[in-house]
């Protein structure tokens, strides 16, 4: 990373950290929306949410590297805001929008008064077509928002949101279910392919930050905890699991930023994308199910932190459709 990427991630970590305790995330759990305003607030304040957003309209300018180390940091500390629909629709308008279009919307979303979103069918066919200007079928999508990117078959879409019916999730946050049939929607210079890699990669990177503060706590959690006298990290059973989970992690790692390579030079980067998400579904949920191990009955327990990891990485597989989906890209692009 570079220096300016290092001050993005130091400023991401520091705000994300001070919100984002045991008891912060309990309580929010059960709360009306289930999303921290206060801390959209904060992140906006900071210019995190217009981080790939041109300066044009209030933004960073940057792109999507550092979109995505932000994405990373979010799934370090399971925040709950919605980070990942909101940063990839905004990069989606900046790169394929009309000016008026980016006017009408970026700027609010910098601000951290409009909230976007996205409709795409990453596991499967979309349950939603677009023709003569208007779209057809309905959705759940992952947050509340103002303005949806539709990502259909073989288009991508802007439209106003309608109002959606809130849906309780195994992640304790809201979806929406939305009917979407009759809305007026405006098609974007997009391709479909393209805008679902990207969305993708996105949920790559939180995986990995998802990853990573797994296997950092259960390396803290074997360290301090002692059974025969002995702290359980002197215990070889326990440090070769870890070291695979580490090993898995730097895989995800390294498929990662190389799917992001290729995005970034605008290539042919669908092999490249389908490696990075095998392991984000595969790697990620065995990372978790071997922290859950190693904190023992406490990773069981949902006062305690290490299920909510679990619970986001579930729901990130399902969003992704999971190992074997992404096994069956990879060999059509193979083949």
């Amino acid at each position: 990373m570079n220096a300016e990427q290092d001050a993005l991630v130091g400023l991401a970590a520091e705000i994300l950290a001070g919100r984002t305790s045991n008891e912060q995330l309990a309580k929010l759990e059960v709360s009306e929306t289930r999303v921290d305003d206060e801390l959209w607030r904060e992140l906006a304040e900071a210019g995190l949410l217009g981080i790939a957003v041109p300066d044009t309209f209030g933004g960073a300018g940057l792109g999507f590297t550092e979109l995505c180390l932000l994405l990373e940091q979010q799934g370090r500390y399971v925040a709950p805001v919605p980070l990942w629909e909101n940063l990839l629709a905004a990069f989606v308008l900046t790169h394929h929008a009309t000016e008026e279009q980016q006017r009408q919307w970026l700027p609010g979303l910098v601000a951290g008064t409009t909230r976007l979103g996205v409709v795409a069918p990453l596991d499967g066919r979309s349950s939603v077509t677009w023709s003569d200007g208007a779209l057809a079928g309905s959705a759940l999508t992952t947050s509340r928002a103002d303005a949806l990117v539709v990502v259909t078959d073989d288009a991508v879409v802007l439209c106003e949101a309608p109002a959606g019916t809130p849906v309780e999730t195994t992640t304790h946050a809201l979806a929406y279910e939305v009917e979407l049939t009759g809305v007026p929607a405006v098609r974007l210079d997009a391709s479909a392919d393209s805008v679902r890699d990207h969305l993708r990669v996105g949920l790559a990177a939180a995986q990995l930050g998802v990853a990573d503060a797994g296997i950092r706590e259960a390396a803290q959690h074997l360290s301090q905890r002692e059974q025969f006298g002995r702290p359980l990290a002197t215990f070889q059973a326990t440090t070769h699991q870890l070291g695979d989970a580490y090993c898995d992690a730097q895989a995800m790692r390294a498929t990662l930023w190389q799917a992001v390579w290729e995005l970034s030079k605008d290539g042919d980067a669908a092999r490249d994308v389908a490696v990075a998400t095998w392991w984000a579904t595969d790697a990620g949920e065995r990372i978790q199910h071997t922290v859950q191990h190693l904190h023992g009955g406490l990773g069981a327990d949902t006062t305690y932190p290490v299920h909510r990891r679990l619970l986001w990485t579930m729901r990130t597989n399902a969003l992704l459709g999971g190992p074997s989906r992404q096994l069956v890209r990879l060999a059509q692009h193979l083949a």
